[in-house]
């Protein structure tokens, strides 16, 4: 098989890779799905206050203000695959436009066919911010994949992080903590989902992300804890 060939079989096989890890992360609710769900909101809490406190992610207040939105995956599992692929949840939360209110936490996964940049780590945690309005609505769709859908590059980080100037250059900064340590990465290509599921459990039967992030008629008031942590952060 010639090279291209070779290629483009490993590029496909790599995307069926995507879906499969997207899949097993978006099927069926059981019946303890609703604990599961709060399990993660407060792990996600946690992983949000890891971020915040180092001093070399940088979330000055002149970047914080900004941030439309923000993901939160506490796990993100390397798989046994011959690719390196990752899979995990997270939540999303959203900023109301006119009054700057955090939305409460709605459910996605994240898949990745190649992560192979945490230097071997079997887990990291990520946050991606959204510092735009496309990257943003981009979430309200099924399923979209990062660089590919909307932009994404890797935050700043270490010494001046916080006075970064090119803060806003992509739609999405994507930020990872792994072996104990922080680092700006780059997530091109990896596929974000929607939770049905989850979002369900936690919610009720038919709701949807824009009934979460948008009209707000979907609310929790055990996810209080994690809104108002990042509305206190990011003001």
């Amino acid at each position: 098989m010639k090279h291209g060939e070779r290629r483009i079989g490993w590029s496909i096989l790599a995307g069926v890779l995507v879906l499969f890890i997207l899949a097993l992360a978006t099927g069926p609710a059981s019946g303890d799905e609703y604990s599961k769900q709060q399990q993660l909101i407060d792990k996600a809490l946690m992983t949000f206050r890891q971020f915040v406190a180092d001093p070399n992610v940088g979330w000055g207040p002149k970047q914080a203000k900004n941030v439309k939105g923000i993901l939160i995956v506490p796990q993100l599992l390397r798989g046994a695959f011959i690719f390196g692929g990752a899979g995990g949840s997270g939540v999303y939360l959203v900023r109301d436009r006119k009054t700057g209110e955090w939305s409460d936490p709605a459910f996605y996964t994240m898949g990745s066919a190649s992560f192979g940049l945490q230097i071997g780590a079997d887990a990291s945690q990520i946050v991606l911010l959204v510092l735009t309005t496309q990257g943003a609505e981009t979430f309200l769709n099924t399923s979209f994949k990062l660089g590919g859908d909307v932009s994404v590059a890797a935050g700043p980080v270490g010494a001046g992080a916080k006075g970064h100037t090119t803060f806003q250059s992509a739609d999405v900064l994507s930020y990872s903590l792994a072996k104990g340590v922080f680092a700006g990465i780059s997530l091109e290509g990896a596929g974000v989902a929607v939770s049905k599921g989850a979002n369900e459990a936690y919610y009720g039967k038919g709701t949807r992300p824009v009934d979460i992030l948008i009209t707000r008629t979907a609310k929790n008031p055990k996810a209080e804890a994690l809104v108002k942590e990042v509305a206190k952060v990011m003001k």
